[in-house]
């Protein structure tokens, strides 16, 4: 142990780490050469050992328990050890002149010295338990007088009782008007019935990232849902007894880097109290070549002498011409009419339009095919590399549809364009490509979208009122590299942009990361709410990201509404490349701060030893320090603070209830040979069509990402590595903030230590008081009163619960919380298909 701990020490020591490591190791070596001889002056330097790493662990990590666990769980354990019969009774003191040794008194050779250090340690750990460096204690405001939805606003439409699409409304608050669970009774929680929808992961083909993040809908009695396979599942409300189920018949052999389905997009009937929209329903869409044509009233009855009008002939769609993709209206059940629609984005490329009531192919949307092919016009053909693992925005007129590509595959990947199509008709309308965003007119017959131009994966929001669509943009691939970046992709990649719904014009940006060589996209949904400022009523915007900043952002114009400062950044890109010499900080930040040897952790003074190595070899100078062919330490890494899950905010509070996750990840650039070479494929080439991943052809650099652990597989930064953290988006203060979660299920025996660990997934707000949380890495959902972020209830999930909560009315008027457990491919957490709703006890 000696000679490791040295041997790791002088490491660590040449590498300008800290010497404590040296003197442990010379100090354990001297007392193993003590214990040999038998001599009790053992006891003496090891007390004298375990008092000075006592003071050292105490200036290093303070009275904050698990770093001063990692540094003297193992000496303190052999302390004891030293002080048991079994070592004491073996050893001697040589006295001159007598034949038989002197035995050891404990009190005089320095046994009471090791026991009352060890004691002191003890004293130290009792004091470290009763408090948090971590946590912060506060309260969230009680709703503010004057804050009220605005008349004619999504909340407007949509019962209170209901949830119709991904945030519930599409402003993406995931708050709930809903009021029987409070904080007073959410501990009553019981299982009111729980489904499996036989949808689990491991078939064949699936791509290592096959998740169940699914939001199901609420519309009406009914739950909408769409499985990781991209199964359409209908079930009623309040028993969970399914309705109807659609296959898609997703065509095979898909290059897939991830297998998903978010949710699913809802249109409701035509009402006749909107007769502009009502025109706008059975005007004759224009050719895909054409915008749509500008609604026009509603015009009276026809005179009598006069024949009925004909039904429109369906508009001709651009297709990509793949004779493998299915066909949605003539692969199962179709109808020639919905009122109402169900739109499904599926992995091979299309958008499907189904009956709520029925699950059958509405046949009068996509030119009598029931769907729209979203590969037309777009390059590189390569069903699974593009598709929508979002739902889609649906507003009045229009379906406004992003995509997701590989990660850093190639510099030829699919476009990142984004699409409005008529909603009735399917018909192209405008679209607005980041590689060439001044031209947003349909594009002409044969021609293709920009090659590689940024995306938008995530789920965006809209302001029908303000006429504007909010898309949270991802980067050009690949994400780590940026030395041939057009003007254009610099100006929008990870940003937030915002789109005038009539012609797809650009109204307003707002960088978060310049020149993003960190996968820095932007995440999550923008949440939209009206926020108080200086008396008045301001439309808002609150945009999480990956590095951990919540921009507040004036959603009209994009100007910030917190103070947004531009500050210095690591500079040295790799060749070929630059960095952003500043990069943008939000008053109300969630950034960690920067990483040192003291943050290293493990389970022993060993592996801490070990990250500690590994954290100095890497090339480190704080947030945003490039990526770098010696290995560069990204933290937080590209899973985020914040990840696709977002923030909840409650209007009435003007507060959200946010989940901020802290892991470092290295980024190491590999040099490429050519353009063919696999570099970076550690466990062989892919398996049949999937790709391969991080090779970035085309680029002169592969990259190796992975998250920075122990050799033992845990996180090398010391814990928490997550929390629950409430903020009062008026002043920007957090207000609270709490380690959450336990390592049940992350290590390799059940232990339930509260460490803090992160999440994968969203929470929701209710107008209760309560908020609701599943997607940490432990397999519980949790309740949590708002005001003050404590938890107040949980229940254990059969798998991992890596989706966002939602909640809903029953037939029967309780409230009900609907947790998804399906687990999540790429974090590990265990697989399922449950979906299980949650209620008080029936009174």
């Amino acid at each position: 142990m000696g000679l490791g701990v040295a041997g790791g020490g002088i490491w660590l020591a040449v590498l300008q780490g800290s010497g404590y490591y040296v003197a442990a190791g010379a100090g354990l070596l001297a007392t193993g050469w003590l214990l040999m001889r038998r001599q009790p002056a053992a006891l003496w330097v090891y007390a004298l050992l375990f008092g000075a790493s006592l003071v050292w662990s105490v200036w290093e990590a303070g009275l904050d328990w698990w770093p001063l666990a990692a540094r003297l769980d193992v000496l303190f354990v052999f302390g004891l050890l030293l002080l048991t019969p079994w070592v004491t009774q073996r050893l001697v003191h040589d006295v001159p002149g007598q034949a038989d040794p002197a035995p050891v008194s404990l009190r005089r050779d320095g046994g009471l010295a090791l026991a009352m250090a060890l004691v002191l340690f003890v004293v130290v750990a009792v004091l470290s338990w009763t408090r948090d460096p971590h946590e912060i204690i506060g309260q969230l405001p009680g709703a503010a007088g004057n804050a009220t939805p605005a008349l004619g606003g999504p909340e407007d439409v949509v019962p209170p009782g209901e949830w119709h699409a991904y945030g519930r409304t599409g402003y993406g608050q995931r708050y709930s008007p809903l009021g029987e669970i409070t904080p007073a009774n959410v501990d009553q929680l019981q299982v009111a019935w729980q489904i499996q929808t036989g949808d689990l992961r491991g078939r064949s083909g699936d791509p290592e990232e096959t998740t169940d993040e699914v939001t199901p809908l609420k519309v009406g009695e009914r739950l909408f849902l769409c499985t990781p396979h991209q199964s359409v599942i209908a079930l009623d409300a309040t028993t969970g007894a399914q309705l109807w189920r659609y296959d898609p018949k997703i065509q095979g052999k898909l290059a897939l880097q991830h297998l998903t389905c978010r949710g699913l997009s809802y249109q409701p009937p035509r009402s006749e109290a909107t007769p502009t929209v009502q025109a706008a329903a059975t005007a004759p869409a224009e050719p895909a070549s054409a915008p749509a044509p500008a609604a026009e009233p509603a015009s009276a009855s026809a005179p009598a002498s006069e024949p009925a009008p004909s039904p429109p002939a369906p508009p001709e769609l651009a297709t990509s011409g793949q004779a493998a993709q299915p066909v949605a209206a003539d692969s199962g059940h179709a109808i020639d009419h919905c009122p109402a629609r169900l739109f499904m984005p599926t992995a091979d490329g299309r958008l499907i339009a189904l009956d709520p009531d029925t699950g059958a192919v509405c046949k009068d949307f996509g030119g009598g095919k029931g769907q729209i092919d979203l590969w037309a016009h777009m390059p590189n053909l390569d069903p699974g590399s593009y598709y929508s693992t979002s739902p889609v925005v649906v507003t009045r007129k229009l379906l406004i549809v992003g995509g997701t590509v590989l990660d850093n595959l190639s510099t030829h990947e699919q476009s990142g364009v984004i699409r409005a199509f008529d909603i009735d008709t399917g018909a192209l309308v405008w679209n607005w490509d980041s590689g060439n965003p001044d031209s947003t007119e349909p594009i002409a017959p044969g021609q293709t979208y920009t090659v590689n131009s940024p995306n938008s994966w995530s789920i965006a929001s809209v302001d029908e009122a303000l006429g504007m669509v909010y898309l949270p943009m991802g980067n050009q691939p690949p994400d780590q590299w940026g030395g041939r970046r057009s003007p254009a992709v610099e100006n929008y990649s990870s940003s937030v942009v915002a789109l005038d719904l009539a012609n797809g014009k650009v109204r307003w940006r707002f960088q978060t990361v310049h020149h993003d060589l960190w996968d820095y996209d932007v995440p999550a949904q923008p949440t939209l709410f009206d926020l108080t400022v200086n008396g008045a009523t301001v439309p808002a915007l609150v945009q999480p990201t990956k590095q951990g900043e919540l921009f507040v952002l004036d959603r009209r114009t994009g100007t910030p509404l917190l103070p947004v400062t531009e500050t210095p950044a690591p500079q040295g890109a790799a060749q070929g490349d630059h960095s952003a010499p500043t990069q943008p900080r939000s008053a109300l930040s969630f950034d960690p701060p920067p990483l040192s040897g003291r943050q290293m952790w493990g389970v022993t003074m060993f592996d801490q030893l070990a990250c500690r190595i590994a954290f100095q070899r890497l090339r480190y100078e704080g947030r945003f320090t490039p990526p770098s062919v010696q290995g560069s330490l990204i933290y937080p890494g590209n899973f985020g603070t914040f990840n696709w899950g977002g923030i909840a905010v409650d209007p009435t509070r003007q507060a959200a209830f946010t989940t901020p996750t802290y892991l470092a990840f290295v980024s190491k650039l590999v040099p490429r040979p050519d353009d063919k070479a696999l570099m970076v494929q550690d466990k062989g080439p892919p398996q049949g069509s999937l790709p391969a991943l991080n090779e970035n052809f085309g680029a002169p650099f592969a990259v190796k990402l992975s998250p920075f652990v122990s050799p033992i597989g845990i996180p090398c930064q010391a814990p928490p590595w997550g929390y629950v953290a409430g903020v009062d988006l008026r002043t920007g203060r957090i207000a609270w903030k709490h380690r959450n979660g336990t390592v049940r299920d992350l290590s390799p025996v059940p232990l339930p230590f509260r460490m803090g660990v992160p999440n994968l997934g969203g929470p929701v707000m209710t107008a209760g008081g309560v908020a609701f949380l599943s997607g940490t890495l432990d397999n519980y959902v949790r309740g949590y009163e708002i005001a003050s972020g404590r938890e107040l209830w949980r229940s254990r999930l059969p798998a991992g619960g890596q989706a966002t909560p939602m909640t809903y009315t029953g037939a029967d008027g309780r409230q009900y919380l609907l947790v998804v457990a399906g687990g999540h491919g790429s974090t590990g957490t265990k697989a399922g298909d449950s979906v299980i709703a949650y209620a008080l006890p029936k009174r």
